[in-house]
């Protein structure tokens, strides 16, 4: 019996809201349809945030994942969804989405997209010796 695709986004309350750290979630086996051809496209999507008050549920976030491999969507566009739609439920300090895209009739696509949210300043990088 497979699981129901349940497309909704969860959150939970941050363990240590006073605290900038960064939490880094791979998802290496993202599908969609390209919406030219309905191929598959294949990306592995990177994930990178700084929590403000809530962090992403990971099974929501695998299911939400799921709910694109029927859809037709641009690479650009799908990027730029899913970090709007994390943004949405998160409210982080900071997030970064990569999709690494693999390569179709030899070009291989990335996109980058990021949020910062208002009046957040990232912390000053720490040179050790």
């Amino acid at each position: 019996m497979s699981t129901p695709i349940n497309p909704v986004l969860e959150t939970f309350l941050n363990p240590t809201p006073g605290r900038n750290y960064t939490i880094r979630i791979e998802v290496p086996e993202f599908t969609c349809l390209c919406p030219k051809t309905g191929q598959p496209d294949f990306a592995t999507l990177l994930l990178e945030y700084i929590p403000d008050q809530y962090c992403v549920e990971l099974k929501s976030l695998k299911l939400y994942v799921w709910s694109f491999r029927d859809e037709g969507a641009f690479h650009e566009a799908v990027t730029n969804r899913i970090l709007d739609d994390l943004v949405r439920v998160s409210n982080p300090c900071y997030f970064r989405v990569t999709g690494r895209f693999n390569i179709r009739g030899g070009i291989q696509t990335t996109v980058i997209c990021e949020y910062r949210k208002p009046g957040w300043m990232a912390p000053e990088p720490v040179a050790l010796p």
